[in-house]
């Protein structure tokens, strides 16, 4: 392991935030603080993180959701302290760590089953 490596390391458990264990396919609600001049403020952004990055401190996820039938994708650094909350709304079934299909599609074909716990559903 080199130095650089060792430091992100370092970074990462100082960080220790409280995040949750999830990855692409689930769903996730993202509570950011948005600051407006002096004010600042919560704002939720929920959808389905369609890739995640695990790169230490540079870490990161992008979640997509569909806005009065128009595609909305941010990215989030994972460790960012603009980011308030991570929770896990519903974990999906998914055979695949980049969604990027799911731009093309919507309605019913955007659908993606969800894990339940025990074996995994999707799969027969």
């Amino acid at each position: 392991m080199n130095i650089i490596e060792k430091l992100n390391k370092k970074q990462v458990e100082k960080l220790n935030a409280d995040i949750p264990a999830f990855s692409p396919g689930d769903t996730v609600k993202v509570n950011v603080r948005i600051v407006e001049g002096s004010k600042e403020r919560i704002q939720a952004f929920e959808g389905l993180c369609i890739l995640k990055k695990n790169r230490g401190v540079n870490s990161s996820f992008t979640v997509r959701k569909m806005s009065s039938n128009e595609g909305v994708e941010r990215r989030f650094p994972l460790y960012s302290p603009k980011i308030e909350s991570i929770t896990l709304v519903k974990a999906g079934v998914v055979r695949r760590s980049k969604l990027y299909y799911m731009r093309d599609r919507s309605g019913k074909s955007a659908r993606i089953a969800e894990r339940t716990s025990g074996r995994k559903e999707g799969r027969r």
